[in-house]
Formats: C-alpha cells, structure tokens, sequence
C-alpha cells in the first residue's frame, strides 16, 4: 500500500474530523477505512490545541476550572462541535426509546431534545471538572483526545453494520480489519504511555495507559447498545462514542 494511499486517507480523516482546511483527494471506501484507522492521530490536533489552551492559560494566571474549560471550548471548535452533535442526537433517538427506525428518523432532525441538552451539558460539565482535576492537564488532554478517536476504528470494524444506507456511518462502517485495529491499539497505548511518562513519570504513564482502556471500554459499551437498538452505526453514533470516550479518558486520569 503506498504512502499516497495513505496520504489521501490522512487528508480525509482530517477533512471528517477537524476544521483543518485540507482538501480531501479521494472520498471512497478504502480512503474511509485508512481515515478511521488514522482518526487517533487527528486527535493530536485537537488535543494539541486544548494543550496549549491550558499551558497559556496557566502562563496568563488563570485558574484550573478556567483553562480547562477554555480548553474544552477549543476542542470543541476545532471539531465543529461534530462530536457533541452526535452524542446530543444519539442521546435524544436512544432516549426516545421508539423503534430503530424512528429512533433514526428522530437523530436526524436539526433541533435538540431534553435527552440531548441534558448529555450535553453534562458531558461537557464532566470533561472541565476532570481535566481540572488532573494532575497533568495538558498532557491529559491529549491523552484523552487520542483515545477518544481510538473508538473509530473500533466502531468501524469488521462485523459492525451500518444502521441505514447512505451518509458516513455507511461509507465506513465495517471496513477496518481486526488487524489493523489491534495495530492502532498498540500504538496509542505506546503513544499515552509515552506522554504520560514524560508528564508524570512512570505513575503518569501507567494513568495514561489505563486511561485509553477505560475510554476504550466505555465507547464500546455505548457502541454495543446503539447497534442494539439501532441495528448498526451512524455518523451520530460515530460522533457519539468520540465524547463518551473522551469523558470517560479524562475521568480516569484525574485519580490521583
């Protein structure tokens, strides 16, 4: 496979999930399955940006509470608030408790219900008290931003369907192999290990690994649930498992 393969695949993960201008050269199958098989590394940017958010909010004087809720802020902007659309939608269609199909119809209107409004606020109320908490909140930022894009490739497995045809969840659900996943694992465990080590020595790095298993299992608990109830995946569900993990990421590493 050659590097230009990936080099489309990269475009399009970046294009999908960051405000990143970049143009993506293919939109097709293979260059979906290599975007989600990427999607971890996109999470440097995102995470990159909350990072630097708390180290110049920290230089400016600020406290915790407020530059972990500047960098959340930041997160959420250079995703397009994507992801938080998604979990407010999954969380009004699985809230509905309706059939799938309707449960679908009802995730795809534009207006939020009290399901929706109520995650989110709390999502986003969790997120900030955990960063804060922290003991390295920059470095648990990134972490956190790493191993929420790890559910992607997970989401997208082989084996997991789409909920319905046309739109993201179909054009990448089911294409990345097993091998590939157990691959992307390993290297963001290696990878939140390594920025762990290098915030908080060997403590932080073993925070840091558990961590991406505990942001891991939460995705894939919700992930379970929506393919139960909605017989497949979505972009929402896809957006959805993003925070999830991400929350459940930065739970983990404010145990001090």
């Amino acid at each position: 496979m050659s590097a230009r393969d990936w080099g489309a695949g990269a475009r399009l993960g970046v294009t999908l999930l960051s405000v990143v201008p970049l143009r993506a050269e293919r939109v097709d199958r293979e260059a979906a399955r290599r975007a989600m098989m990427l999607a971890p590394a996109v999470g440097l940017v995102v995470g990159g940006g909350a990072a630097v958010t708390l180290l110049v909010a920290g230089g400016l004087g600020y406290g915790r509470l407020l530059g972990a809720a500047l960098a959340v802020a930041v997160g959420a902007a250079l995703t397009r608030a994507l992801h938080l659309d998604g979990l407010a939608d999954l969380a009004d269609g699985l809230g509905s408790r309706k059939p799938a199909e309707a449960a679908l119809e009802i995730m795809k209107k534009s207006d939020i219900g009290p399901f929706g409004v109520a995650t989110l606020v709390l999502a986003l109320l969790i997120q900030v008290a955990a960063l804060s908490s922290a003991p390295a909140p920059w470095a648990a930022a990134l972490v956190a931003a790493v191993a929420g894009r790890l559910a992607l490739p997970w989401a997208c497995r082989a084996g997991v369907p789409s909920a319905r045809p046309g739109g993201l969840g179909s054009l990448v659900a089911g294409s990345v192999p097993a091998g590939g996943v157990a691959a992307v694992t390993a290297a963001v465990l290696v990878a939140a290990g390594g920025l762990g080590f290098a915030a908080d020595g060997p403590y932080g790095a073993l925070r840091a690994a558990a961590a991406v298993v505990v942001a891991l299992a939460a995705a894939l608990a919700t992930l379970r649930h929506a393919v139960r109830r909605l017989g497949g995946v979505t972009g929402d569900v896809l957006g959805a498992l993003v925070e999830v993990a991400t929350a459940a990421a930065l739970l983990a590493q404010a145990v001090r």
